[in-house]
């Protein structure tokens, strides 16, 4: 509601006003952050640089030691009392960078210093687990995941974080994805990510989605079932058709039911069951 929309423009408005330090080019503090310079960081800072100096389109140092990977650099800033959900032009705070350059590391520091799993976005910023999908960092996934990122966040341009991976042929993501209860059938512009399996004629994704659930007769926006975007004859073509004519078994069954019902929850409360080990891994998709 409105209310929200001018807590959110209250709370970026310091770094469009240059609060937190004052507007200039690109500082020193930004280019041994970003070079990953250890000692020349510590000497400003203890010489009185202002960590939390804003460089064009509102960039700090942290952001640009986050995308660089900057592990040491990173907790020097977080210690000297960087911004830890500074926001640049484009809405980016860094916790965005770190997922985008695929760093761990930076990603565990920043969420240990309380950045947040789901900054609010901005129709020009991807979330945190939209840039780790894109980069193929399953480890970070997982950890943006346990830290509560909103599997259904939507992007306009790429949708779910599922789509991403799916687009981007990010198998390992797409498990993690799956597992911690994404919604298998989300679309965009009725686009699901079983379309860009078969596109990408991926036929382990494929039938990881199918496992999961995947409607194989879903149609886009040109009216187009997933099969329709294969070649005949090609392995995707004949895993699509296998599934058509072949019903799931009712072991499959039920266990899409158990997930469907248990949702984002499934993992947690499958792994309390007291149930033998085998089903436990089963409903796990182990």
């Amino acid at each position: 509601g409105e209310k929200e929309d001018r807590m959110e423009i209250e709370s970026t408005q310091p770094y469009f006003f240059g609060d937190i330090g004052c507007w200039s080019e690109r500082t020193e503090v930004h280019k041994a952050a970003s070079q990953g310079q250890v000692s020349q960081l510590q000497n400003l800072i203890q010489s009185g640089a202002s960590v939390n100096v804003v460089a064009v389109d509102s960039i700090t140092p942290l952001h640009e030691a986050c995308l660089h990977g900057q592990v040491q650099c990173v907790r020097m800033l977080l210690d000297a009392g960087a911004q830890v959900d500074a926001r640049n032009v484009d809405g980016s705070t860094p916790l965005c960078d770190a997922c985008s350059a695929g760093s761990l590391e930076c990603v565990r520091l920043l969420l240990e210093h309380g950045a947040k799993a789901n900054p609010a976005l901005t129709s020009r910023t991807a979330s945190p687990l939209h840039e780790a999908c894109m980069g193929g960092k399953s480890d970070c996934v997982k950890l943006l995941v346990a830290m509560g990122a909103g599997l259904e966040a939507y992007d306009l341009y790429h949708g779910t974080p599922l789509h991403v991976a799916c687009v981007n042929e990010h198998i390992d993501c797409v498990k993690v994805l799956l597992n911690a209860g994404a919604k298998v059938n989300s679309t965009r512009l009725h686009e699901t990510p079983l379309h860009h399996a078969a596109k990408n004629m991926q036929v382990d994704m494929i039938e990881i989605l199918v496992e999961f659930g995947a409607n194989l007769y879903a149609r886009d926006q040109h009216d187009r079932r997933p099969v329709d975007y294969t070649v005949p004859g090609s392995p995707s073509a004949v895993c699509l058709r296998f599934y058509e004519t072949t019903p799931m078994s009712l072991q499959q069954l039920s266990r899409l039911a158990v997930r469907n019902q248990l949702g984002t929850r499934a993992l947690k409360v499958i792994g309390q069951l007291e149930i033998p080990k085998l089903i436990i891994s089963y409903l796990c998709y182990q």
